[in-house]
């Protein structure tokens, strides 16, 4: 199995700065070590772009600041009018495993969104302990605490899913902080159009500290770009032949929101998807394929932004990039166990699909050519054994759920 390492001479920690135009010059001006850093631009909240500078004594010079300012100085976007009114309640899921300090740090900035209605949910998955329980009935009481014994995400949203009232749920990893703004970004889209089921976000990294963290950030490519975009199988098909099976191109599980109707219409999430099940991940990308396939429109919203903390060491590195691989041929042999016509579709269209692998996993030029080929062969070992992790994923969960054990 290949093993990944990387070249880490010319690696250096960077700084994660966001510089709103329309605002402050950058939310945290204290002195730190850091070399670089990435700015993530905004206007009026709403990111418009990504630059990597360097720093002076740890800070982003005020000339700096001044060139970002000039280079995005015409850019223009919808003002806070576009998505303040008429809000419906949403209700945010937060599936979480033996993480509770993490956990918390979602929590809290949950708490302090700026979305006039809106619940949460904890789902405690297979837990080890009840550290969670604890920590959420002592410091979030507000919070409803429900767990799940069936291990893997796409059960424990399911179990969320059962104490949700509101229209909207939206939801989120426990190692994520998201933006104040963040669930009235998300929900402004299903205020303004009952036709989109699905609303997804910008995902930025919460610190890019080590080697792995930004070859997580290369590899996973949670961003989708910085102008909102709309997907259906109607006037806004995109002209990829290969959608909606590319289905990660509408967004990441991360942070991501559903009508509650949408998602009872389509049989909610598959419960033989996702991190912690035997299938791994795709959950995801299962739904945004249901979604549009049932006739809904997903959305994509940059101006939701959530910040990920990845994973700081190589074996997260590696099991991130199998898993994926895996979650990927999990979620595809899905769609050919549920409509078999699609696999003629999957086979008209593989030289595409390759073609479409090896450009998605194109890395920048600061990623050593040696990891990025060792993450690729981690990913297609990943998906060339997708198929059986799906079925015996199936099998395990219709064995847990009936008391029999996997």
């Amino acid at each position: 199995m290949p093993t990944v390492t990387g070249d880490t001479a010319d690696f250096s920690p960077l700084r994660l700065i966001m510089l709103d135009l329309d605002g402050p010059d950058a939310e945290d001006a204290s002195p730190s070590a850091h070399r670089r850093a990435r700015v993530l631009v905004r206007r009026d909240g709403r990111p418009v772009g990504v630059v990597d500078v360097p720093l002076e004594g740890g800070l982003l010079a005020p000339a700096e600041v001044e060139k970002i300012r000039t280079r995005f100085a015409g850019v223009r976007v919808p003002g806070p009018s576009d998505y303040a009114a008429g809000l419906p309640p949403v209700t945010v899921v937060i599936a979480t495993h033996d993480r509770p300090s993490d956990l918390r740090r979602c929590l809290e900035s949950v708490a302090a969104m700026g979305h006039p209605d809106f619940k949460v949910v904890v789902v405690d998955n297979a837990p080890s302990s009840d550290s969670t329980a604890v920590m959420v009935a002592r410091d979030f009481p507000e919070v409803s605490y429900v767990r799940e014994d069936v291990p893997g995400l796409a059960q424990a949203h399911n179990r969320g899913l059962e104490l949700v009232t509101t229209p909207v749920v939206a939801f989120t990893d426990d190692d994520v902080v998201v933006d104040r703004a963040w669930a009235s970004r998300l929900a402004s889209h299903f205020a303004r159009d009952p036709s989109v089921g699905c609303v997804t976000g910008l995902i930025w990294p919460a610190e890019l500290e080590t080697h792995p963290q930004a070859l997580i950030d290369a590899h996973g490519r949670c961003s989708k770009g910085f102008s909102p975009r709309r997907f259906d199988l109607a006037d806004d098909r995109p002209p990829d032949p290969l959608f909606p099976y590319t289905a990660g191109q509408m967004g990441s599980g991360a942070n991501m929101a559903f009508t509650l109707d949408a998602l009872t219409a389509v049989g909610r999430f598959d419960p033989a998807l996702g991190a912690g099940s035997v299938g791994r991940g795709g959950d995801d990308l299962a739904a945004f394929f249901d979604v549009v396939s049932a006739g809904y429109a997903v959305v994509y919203e940059p101006a939701a932004v959530v910040h990920h903390l990845y994973r700081r060491e190589y074996d997260d590195l590696r099991a991130q990039a199998r898993n994926y691989g895996v979650g990927l041929s999990a979620y595809l042999t899905r769609v050919v166990s549920r409509k078999p016509a699609a696999l003629l579709d999957m086979v008209r269209l593989a030289p595409r699909g390759v073609r479409h692998l090896m450009q998605s996993e194109t890395y920048p030029p600061a990623v050593p050519a040696a990891s990025s080929h060792q993450l690729r062969r981690l990913q297609l070992l990943g998906m060339a054994l997708g198929p059986i992790a799906y079925a015996r994923s199936r099998w395990a969960v219709r064995a847990a759920l009936d008391g029999a054990g996997p």
